[in-house]
């Protein structure tokens, strides 16, 4: 899909640079990559004490189930 914005030349070209990418369409779509990755390992975060476990639970024993 073709889309035209205005982006920040400065940093497009930075990221461009250390990202080591060939296209600033290679840059823009490894950015929002690395964005929608960063969110979803915030979500995964907060998660963290909220959900509960079964004490009883064995992955051992159903490892050997079969």
């Amino acid at each position: 899909m073709a889309t035209n914005l205005a982006i920040n030349d400065e940093l497009l070209n930075y990221a461009l640079k250390i990202g080591g990418f060939r296209t600033k369409k290679d840059t823009v779509n490894a950015a929002l990559e690395e964005f929608i990755q960063k969110r979803k390992a915030e979500d995964l975060i907060h998660l963290f004490g909220k959900v509960e476990y079964d004490s009883d639970y064995d992955y051992k024993a159903l490892r050997n189930r079969k």
